[in-house]
Formats: C-alpha cells, structure tokens, sequence
C-alpha cells in the first residue's frame, strides 16, 4: 500500500514535471532527474507566482549543491541588503581550471597578448529583470539555468564544455520584491485579468526602480548605484563575449529581439561588425525559437543602442554583443490583450527560449565572437594611437572631491588614468601638480574614453529613445581640455583607487576659529556633520584672505566658519567635532588665530551669517516623477548622510509644514493638493520658508498663481503649415522633443545659490520643454544659457532658439521667503555631480536669499 501511495506522488509529480518541461522547453530533451526542477523545489508551477528573489537565490545555491555544473557566488548586496547573485555553469573539466581560463580569455583585451581561440570557451552573461516590475525574466532564468545543468546528451554536454555561462537571476532585486509582493498579495482565484484590476496597476512609485527610485538600466556608465558597481566589478572579471538584457513592455505588443533601428541607432565609435555581421547573425536564432512556439515578434524598430550606459550597450562597447529583448507583459498574472489573455507563463516562455537561442547561437560562433573581441580591442589601440588628440587632461584644484570622483569613475571603468606630474595651463584653464590627472588616448579603452569626454552635436538621426549625449566629464563639471601633440603634457604614475583616498593633514586645535573652504564639494557634508553635532556655523557671503600657518590664503563666498567661543560646546569638545568633520569629509580643516583679516571681511562681520540647520520635507506619490524624487533623497543620503522627510501627496493636508524650513517640489504635477494646498504652501513660504521647484513643478506653481512668474509663451502654429505624411508624425514629434543634451550656462558665482564655484561657466542638462521669462528682478536670475549654449546632444533649432539667453535657476520672492525655481534638475539620475552643490546652496543658505531692491531706470 505504502508502494503504490509513493509510486502515485512520483507519478504525479513526474507528469507535472513533463507538462512544464514541455510547455517552456523545446522537445526531445531528456534530463537529469537528479536535478530539482524550479517547481519542484518552489512547490508550485513557473507563472503560477511572482517568485520572490529570497526563493530565487535559495533555488541556485541547491542546483550548485546537487551539480558539479553549477557553481554559485555572491557578487554584492542591495541597499536593502539582498544579495546580488550569478551562478557559473560549465562543465566541470572548465570549473576545474576557471581562473585560468578567465585570466586567459582577459588576453583577449591585450594586444600585446598571443592566445589561441580555437580551444577558449566563449563567455555567455544572461542578465535578468533591471526594471523590477518586467518580471518574467527572473522566472525565465530559474527555468534557463535548470536546462542547461539537467540537460542530457551529446549537445547539452558539448555545449558546457565550448561555454563559461554567467546566470545573473536579477539585476534589482529591491524592485522585483516591491513588484512581486503586489502582484501575488492582489492575484485572484481565479486571476483577474482586465487591465483595470489593482492587480495590473501598482500605487506609485512601482517596482520598476530600486530602492532610491532609480533607472538601474541607465546606470551601467555613471555607476551611481551599489548595483551597478558590484554588477560592473563582476564584468571586468570576464568582459563577457555576449550579454543579455531581457525586458518587458506594453500588453499589446508581441516580442522584440535586435537588431534595433538600423539607420542613426547605433554609437558611431563601435566597430560596424557589431551591427552589421554579429545582430544579423543572432537574430537568425532568435527568429527560429519564436516561429517554433508560434510567437509573434518583431525587430529593427524603436530601440536604439546608442547611450553606452545600457545593459545591452555596454557590453558591445568592450568587444562584447549587447543583447536587449522586450516582451509583452503580463503585469500579473494574466491580463487581457488587443488579441487574447496574455499570461505570466507565456512571457515566461518567450523570454526561456530566447536565453537557450542565445547559448546556441554563442557556442556555435564561438571562435568569430572571440576573434570578434580581439580585434575590438586591437582596433580601439590602433585608432587611439592614430587620433589628434593624444590625451586629456583634467582637474580642479578648489574642488578635489569632485575631481578624485571622476578619476574614480574612469579607474571603476578600466581607463588607465595618470597623474599630472608637472603644472599645465591650456587657455583658461590651469591644471596644478598632484591636483589634475592625464588620460592618454593610446589605450584599450580608448573608445570608453571617447565615451567620457567627447562633445558631439551631429547626429545622422533626430529621433532618440532615452538622452543624446553622456559627457561625463561635463556631467562632474570638471575643467578638462583635450591635447594635441604640440601640447607637452608631463604624466606621472598610473593611478590606483587607493591613490584617490583623501588624507587630510590633522586639524591643529585653535583658540579662535576654523575656516572650511566651500569650494570643496564635501564641504557639504561636512557642514551637515556640524550642525548635527549642534555646532554653531557661519558662512562668508563676501570672501576674505587671511592668514594660514604663517602664508595669506584666499578664501572665497560661502566659506565656513566656526568660531570657538561663540558656541554651546567646550573648545575641546568642538575641537573633537572639527576632527570628526575633517574625517568625514576627507577635507582639510584650517585654524586661525584672528578675525582681523588682511583683506576683504573680518570674521565678526555681518556679512558672515550663521547657517540654519536644513529641516527638509519633499513631496512624494501621484504625480510626482519617482525617479527625480529618489535622485534627491539619493543624493542627501550618500553625499551629505542627511535625513530627508518624504511626505505623500495625498497627505499633504495633513503635514504640520511650520515643522520645516524647506518644501522640495521636484518635477510633476502636484493637481492633487488643490486650491488648499496651495494656499497652504504660499502662507508658509510668505512667513520664511524655502520653496524648491524643480522642471514642471514650475509650471504647475506658475500656473497655480503659487509664484508671481510667467513661462515663455508657445510660438504659434504658422498659418500655412506645410502638409506632411501622417506616416513620419512619430519620427517629426520625436525631433522636436528635447530628450536629454548638455549646454553652457553663465553662473553668478556672488549670489548665494552660486557660492563654491569659481568659474562662472557651468554645464546644465535639459531634458524638458519648461522656459520661464526671466525675472522683473535682474538680481534674482542666477544661471541664465549663454547666447551658444549647446555643448553636446541633440536639439531640434527651434527649441535651441528659445534655449539660447533663457533661464536655467532663478528666485521668485514671496513675503519674507522665497521659490528657488531649477529649471533644470541639479541632481539628474545621481550623477550629474557638477551642479549638486546648486542644491546644497539651496538647503543652506536659502534662508539668507532676500530681494534686493532693484528700481528700473525710468524711459
């Protein structure tokens, strides 16, 4: 009896397993019983549940337990401390030597290197789910990594030993959880699947974003996440021949696979094999897999490989292929189509044939894709040797946190980066010994460092899917110039990450003051550690030059200055503060005996002001634009390590406002707080607070009547407007939309929200269509755009027509308070470093912007 009781459950449990072998895999595949399938080991079918990442990472660890095939590591961890996991699958002959095949496949970005391809393994990365809430991907990789170690036979055999595969379940586990958890606590029995159900429409800010509300599948480049850094770290360990990228989109569409739009989509600095030969022959593959299951799908429309910071793009920017795959989502479970119901597991299934397409595709044409990475980095020398320019060389020496953070950034990304070994002085700009750096264009990576520092404003098409341009050096408003070989450029050392490591000499204790230069951009986390301590602060607003250590020094507008007598604190106990500052922030900290100064202010001045401490509250939820949001609570929390108090939209009635200093409205639509609430903002900013808007937030309080502004009125449509062919609508709309280019604007470095720059020319980012006239007040214009303003990207002429002379920051005065209005966001995607500190201006000093009188000349 009990024989025939197991004999049925194995029964059961074995037709089970076949039906779902049979349904997602192709046939006549036999496997390993040995090895749990995901429904056996989850205990309920793939597409039955949103797996969450704590089930996946367990399911791994046990097929490296029960295998010699697979083999499991932990890359990193999430902020919210979920680990980031790839499983390793190859034959065990490869396991047995992988190091020295890994350092071996490394030669192949090695000119200098001799190495025989025709033996190598190829190196296969499958990357899963980077936008939580396209969840398919991550179930696709549970079910991809069992077939590739269950799998029996001569070809599943031979396909180990000629493949090192990386399986990467998911690239943002903080968001699939977020987005799993709603859908599985709202699924139905039976599913729901009309679109308008809770269940397919997620509260805000969904789980595509991590957990600050970031676009993890923008971050490849600017690496401003921990994601990405770990992800990125686990590259370079391997630079994989093919990487996959898997997504998901609307409901009623079917499933793409590249090549992507053949005309103007591609980056002009990668090698024409990527796109003409390596796509094509891929997607010969991918097309066989989804006509032997029926699916639909389609190719060379829409996406574009382009910006470099892709998953699917940076790859193909290190002699690898870049592959980006979107499938028609569930959002769910099951929702009805234009067709019929789209369920979970057939978006599962479509995402699982196209992995195996892709391992199929990479054994078979493993030697052209190794041969492929080796003349990538052979030609990338060869044309770095041939350029003009022969190096470039950047660096401020008043703001050297900024300036390591970029060098950071370069050395993060495998670009050798020296340093300057003897002053240099290039037009404006002069770049100081052991304070700029050198990257020379005769390397590997020269198309990377193209990458960093190259401004293009010509494009062979107008239509883009994300930003035009990514000039990182003007992203971290960097002075950087380009050299030629007439230049003589005197390079030091190669530098090391543990070269950037600031050491402050030890603060010597003072009986008067310390002084902390604002230029730096630490100082604002510095700043912020002070006043958390209750020390009391003040800030220059006229600068000064005093005497340091024996030697006068100028100190500029918005430096620091902490006296100690003037505190709650005992001059030892203010002197531990100042260390624990200096250490924090990595800044030097200067002492002085005097506030009787040699030139400009004294100390005791009263244009030396005491900094209120920020007591900030941005709101957040309905629309609101998440990922410009989490950018700013981002940004305060790993730069300054300051709490931000993030309030829903919803309950804004609700909020004691008068408990804060500073309202944060980022770019959206803030409609949900009606007439009261905007009454209620404008009482309290008219009794002194600071208000902060940000992109379409200012049209939203300018239209409102929050703000005594106007936004540049539309042109008018021409009378006789030429007739065009409704087919190019798409492409003319798609032209004339600003979707994200770098320009040069004028800074007025005196007023308050303009203190720590020393250069009044500053790269802003635009990626909207918000003008605003400029102020009645000629004070209260901060930035405004220079009369030639673009410096790299695309941009329609008529929208750089009314770019040219507008306003980028400005203050609008409201009773005893003010608006600080960012036109353009001075946090955009937590990297664009060069214009944070307009932000930090804002919180610290916002108190302090008053309206100066100003009294037109009469006509």
């Amino acid at each position: 009896m009990k024989k025939n009781l197991l004999l049925a459950v194995f029964t059961i449990c074995a037709s089970l397993t076949f039906a779902q072998n049979n349904y997602f895999f192709p046939t006549g595949v036999t496997f390993d019983p040995v090895i749990p399938t995901p429904e056996q080991f989850l205990g309920y079918p793939i597409g039955d549940w949103h797996t969450r990442h704590d089930r996946i990472v367990p399911y791994f660890q046990e097929l490296a337990r029960v295998s010699p095939k697979a083999h499991f590591q932990i890359i990193g961890y999430t902020n919210e401390r979920r680990p980031q996991v790839v499983l390793t699958i190859t034959s065990p002959e490869n396991y047995a030597r992988i190091e020295e095949i890994r350092k071996e496949h490394l030669k192949l970005a090695d000119p200098s290197q001799s190495v025989n391809v025709s033996t190598m393994p190829v190196v296969i990365t499958h990357g899963y789910n980077v936008h939580g809430n396209e969840p398919s991907s991550s179930e696709a990789a549970m079910l991809t990594a069992y077939y590739l170690i269950a799998a029996q036979g001569d070809e599943a055999n031979k396909t180990l030993l000629d493949a090192i595969i990386h399986i990467d379940p998911n690239y943002n586990p903080d968001g699939r959880d977020r987005h799993s958890n709603w859908a599985n606590m709202h699924k139905g029995f039976p599913p729901v699947s009309d679109p308008m159900d809770r269940e397919h429409n997620e509260v805000w800010p969904g789980g595509r974003f991590n957990h600050y509300w970031f676009d993890l599948n923008r971050d490849w480049l600017p690496l401003a996440h921990v994601e990405s850094r770990n992800r990125i770290e686990f590259f370079h360990q391997w630079l994989p021949n093919v990487c996959t990228d898997y997504h998901e989109m609307g409901t009623n569409s079917t499933n793409f696979f590249e090549p992507t739009k053949p005309i103007g989509s591609e980056n002009p600095v990668i090698p024409r094999a990527n796109y003409d030969q390596l796509n094509p022959l891929f997607a010969k593959y991918f097309a066989k897999a989804m006509d032997d299951i029926g699916s639909l799908y389609f190719s060379k429309e829409n996406f574009d490989n382009s910006y470099p910071g892709y998953g699917s793009t940076y790859p193909d920017i290190h002699g690898g292929l870049g592959l980006v795959f979107e499938q028609a989502s569930s959002r769910g479970h099951v929702q009805k189509s234009s067709t019929k119901e789209v369920t979970f597991a057939f978006t599962i299934r479509n995402h699982v044939r196209t992995s195996l397409a892709t391992v199929k595709a990479g054994v078979e044409n493993r030697e052209l894709l190794l041969k492929h990475q080796q003349e990538y980095f052979k030609s990338a020398l060869d044309e770095g040797k041939k350029s003009a320019i022969k190096a470039y060389v950047f660096g401020d020496s008043k703001d050297q946190s900024r300036t390591k953070a970029f060098a950071d950034l370069l050395l993060k990304h495998r670009i050798e980066t020296y340093a300057l070994s003897a002053d240099l002085t290039i037009g404006a700009n002069k770049y100081e010994k052991g304070k700029a750096f050198v990257v020379t264009t005769d390397q590997t990576q020269y198309r990377m460092v193209r990458s960093m520092f190259e401004k293009v404003t010509s494009f062979y098409d107008s239509v883009f899917y994300d930003a035009s341009t990514w000039t990182m050096a003007l992203a971290y408003g960097v002075p950087h110039d380009p050299i030629g070989a007439s230049i003589k450029v005197s390079k030091g050392d190669k530098i090391k990450s543990q070269d950037l490591v600031a050491t402050p000499p030890p603060v010597a204790k003072s009986t008067y003051a310390y002084l902390i230069d604002w230029n730096e951009y630490n100082a604002s986390r510095a700043l912020y550690y002070l006043l958390s301590k209750n020390v009391y602060v003040k800030a220059a607003f006229k600068p000064f030059a005093t005497t340091v250590n024996g030697t006068k020094r100028q100190f500029g507008y918005g430096t620091l200055m902490i006296p100690v007598a003037d505190q709650d604190l005992s001059a030892d106990e203010l002197f531990t503060a100042m260390q624990e500052a200096s250490a924090t922030s990595g800044l030097e900290i200067y002492s002085v005996a005097t506030g009787f100064n040699l030139e400009g202010v004294d100390l005791g001045s009263g244009n030396v002001r005491t900094v209120q401490m920020p007591k900030v509250v941005m709101l957040v939820g309905d629309g609101v634009a998440a990922t410009d949001a989490g950018a700013h609570w981002f940004l305060l929390d790993s730069k300054l390590k300051m709490p931000i108090t993030k309030v829903n939209t919803s309950q804004f009635g609700q909020l004691r406002i008068s408990d804060y200093n500073t309202l944060i409205l980022v770019s959206g639509n803030y409609g949900i707080l009606g007439e009261a609430g905007v009454s209620k903002i404008k009482a309290w900013v008219q009794q002194g607070g600071t208000l902060i808007l940000e992109k379409y937030a200012i049209s939203w309080a300018i239209n409102n009547k929050l703000i005594d502004e106007q936004l540049t009125k539309e042109d008018e449509t021409e009378k006789n407007a030429k007739r065009l062919d409704y087919v190019i609508a798409g492409d003319y709309q798609g032209s004339r939309a600003i979707g994200g280019s770098i320009y040069q604007a004028n800074l007025d470095i005196t007023h308050p929200l303009g203190f720590g720059f020393s250069n009044r020319t500053l790269s802003v980012y635009r990626n909207h269509t918000v003008f605003i006239e400029p102020s009645k007040n000629p004070f209260n214009t901060v930035i405004k755009y220079t009369a030639s303003p673009l410096l790299s990207g695309y941009i329609h002429p008529t929208n750089l027509a009314k770019i040219k002379n507008s306003v980028s920051l400005q203050v609008s005065n409201i009773g005893q308070g003010r608006a600080i209005l960012f036109v353009d966001d001075p946090a955009f995607r937590g990297y664009w470093n060069g214009t944070n500190k307009l932000f930090f201006n804002a919180l610290f000093f916002g108190s302090h912007i008053s309206a100066p009188r100003f009294e037109a000349a009469e006509e």
